[in-house]
């Protein structure tokens, strides 16, 4: 195996970077000037929605040009605001680009104020009107779904001038996250190690995400301490912003008669509540099997005591998978194979024609997203490849983002075309899956094998038990502040250091996790977007059980699965699902999981009596 070609040890010039590497936001809009010209014109736009405002109910052709109208506008803003934003997570120092961004959310919120009516006057007809207008008018067809969610939440949609009013205040709310962007990724004093080859590093986002996963125990011990301390100076500033975040949320579910925030945020979507809270008690009853994992990785790394700092190392030592960016590539379009011609044609155009920010560069912003807002184009990725297995498998990840968007704005009208949040992890932990496999079949020899079960075992820690410690957290978070209970960085550590404890078997000894990582809530993201992250593991253990049945060469279950992935919001998610042959209001999909997982353990620990380890 080759190493991948660039460094990743330091930060680097973006103009340094080879522009195959960088996407091209060109076909979104050829200049700033253009852009400028486009935001000009739909906000000019803006004021066209209220002049329908008072006659949603005076015929079905007024409705019909009133929702085509605002969806149409809609979609042009959904093409100038991901334009800032792309150009602004490219280089989050760069002040015009930012400037860009923030006026967007302005612009978002004129428009979101704009509409406001129409909810509240849609729902002042009754369902007979609604299902008479259809009949009349074919153009409120692809409307229907949305209606009819429209009429499902009629007990939390305000009046006009509330909901105009919510709407504008959605620039205050965003404040919390906004800062904490900037400050995490541009402004936050990230401190220098010395690690044991004499190396100094500046220790941001990119490079702790890399050195926690050095095979040097010493290393990785003296990164985590320094990156989690570091945090922990500011858990003042952090807690402050999170309670902001936090009273911002229980202010929007109160004011929509929501008993908490996490009635509203599933309301949407309509998924019930048990879904969550039956993942939550499934995993904690689940415990012993990633006990069991734990008590693996510290087998096959020959420690006597496993601490959570080891969690990120290379399971085999021996074995540093490392892969260029052109070696990841034909790894992950041959790996997607099982799901024909036309995945494959629109895979390879993700990376041909730079669809793709790949490389970490001075100011960028962390992590890694799939943005497929803007419809007429294309979805575009973000990355911050490091030439690891994991950086591989993250790409792929994305790419399944970028199919799922891109299938379904090929096959639905725009307002369909958005599919929901509780679906969004499917495709990608899917195209993980199928990786994997891949690789496992690629690959003969037992240590490679090892490292490569290895990181499948890695996906279930990092997607099912640890996003599900994070959704009981932000449960009890979000509880606390409901109960008018006050909510400091004092109490979110010590409330994360519990919870962690828990999941990683701390008081019996399975892992130790030392106190800084207390800290570690105030590094994640997500917080800031209201019970996002459990879909990350209902979703995996979805995506596990469609992948399997693609895998055994179901064409049935193929064909199912591409109708998934084309159909947008066009039914509820868990009836989507349903279809696609899943059912996540049972435990079945994560019983299922768990048995696959245990499986992989049986086999790595068969390996690991033969080979002697």
């Amino acid at each position: 195996m080759q190493t991948a070609t660039m460094d990743f040890t330091q930060e680097r010039d973006r103009a340094k970077i080879p522009d195959q590497h960088k996407w091209d936001l060109t076909p979104i809009y050829p200049s700033l000037e253009a852009w400028r010209a486009a935001k000009d014109k739909v906000v000019g736009r803006i004021a066209s929605v209220q002049e329908f405002q008072g006659k949603l109910a005076s015929s079905a052709k007024v409705l019909a040009e009133a929702l085509e109208n605002e969806t149409d506008l809609e979609k042009e803003l959904v093409r100038v605001s991901p334009y800032a934003g792309l150009l602004a997570d490219q280089d989050t120092r760069e002040s015009e680009h930012q400037g860009m961004k923030q006026e967007m959310i302005g612009i978002m919120a004129n428009f979101g104020a704009a509409r406001a009516y129409m909810e509240p006057e849609i729902l002042r007809m009754d369902r007979a009107t609604i299902d008479r207008f259809i009949s009349e008018e074919p153009r409120l067809k692809i409307y229907q779904p949305i209606l009819d969610n429209i009429l499902r939440q009629r007990e939390h949609i305000c009046s006009d001038t509330e909901e105009r009013l919510l709407a504008g205040a959605s620039v205050m709310a965003s404040a919390p996250y906004t800062v904490f962007d900037i400050f995490s990724d541009a402004e936050f004093p990230y401190p220098d190690v010395v690690l044991s080859d004499g190396k100094s590093i500046k220790l941001d986002k990119p490079a702790y995400e890399l050195h926690r996963a050095s095979p040097n125990r010493s290393d990785r011990e003296k990164v985590m301490t320094t990156f989690f301390e570091s945090l922990g100076k500011y858990r003042a500033t952090y807690g402050a912003l999170m309670n902001g975040n936090l009273q911002a949320s229980v202010f929007y579910a109160r004011s929509h008669k929501y008993n908490t925030v996490l009635e509203n945020v599933l309301d949407g979507p309509n998924i019930p509540i048990s879904v969550y809270t039956r993942l939550i008690e499934g995993v904690n009853r689940n415990l012993p099997t990633f006990h069991r994992y734990l008590n693996l990785r510290k087998r096959m790394m020959g420690l006597s005591e496993l601490h959570y700092y080891d969690l990120y190392a290379p399971l085999v030592g021996s074995v540093d998978l490392k892969y260029s960016v052109d070696e990841a590539e034909r790894n992950i379009l041959a790996s997607l194979a099982p799901l024909g011609r036309e995945y494959a044609e629109g895979s390879t155009r993700a990376f041909t024609e730079r669809w793709i920010d790949m490389y970490p560069n001075v100011g960028k912003s962390s992590g890694a997203y799939s943005d497929g807002s803007v419809y007429d184009v294309h979805p575009y990725i973000l990355m911050n490849y490091n030439g690891k297995y994991n950086a591989m498998s993250t790409l792929t990840h994305e790419l399944g983002h970028t199919m799922h968007s891109y299938f379904s704005n090929q096959t639905q009208p725009y307002p369909l075309a958005s599919y929901p949040i509780f679906l969004a992890e499917v495709a990608s932990t899917f195209n993980e899956a199928l990786l994997i496999q891949y690789m496992l079949k690629k690959i003969p020899d037992e240590p490679t094998r090892l490292s490569l079960l290895g990181s499948f075992l890695e996906g279930i820690k990092g997607t099912v038990f640890r996003q599900t410690q994070f959704a009981e957290y932000e449960l009890r978070v979000h509880e606390t502040v409901e109960n008018d209970q006050p909510v400091t960085g004092d109490f979110l550590a010590k409330l994360y250091d519990k919870i962690v404890k828990k999941y990683y078997g701390h008081d019996q000894g399975i892992c130790i996790v030392d106190d800084y990582v207390a800290n570690e809530w105030s590094f994640i993201p997500h917080f800031y977007n209201d019970y996002y992250v459990f879909q990350y593991a209902t979703s995996f253990t979805a995506s596990s059980a469609l992948s399997e049945k693609v895998l055994s060469g179901d064409q049935d279950a193929t064909r199912r699965y591409l109708k998934f992935i084309s159909a947008g919001k066009s039914k509820y998610p868990i009836d989507l699902l349903k279809e696609a042959g899943i059912d996540m209001t049972t435990d079945e999909p994560l019983e299922l999981t768990m048995q696959k997982m245990n499986r992989v353990m049986d086999e790595m620990e068969r390996i690991l009596d033969h080979i002697g380890g």
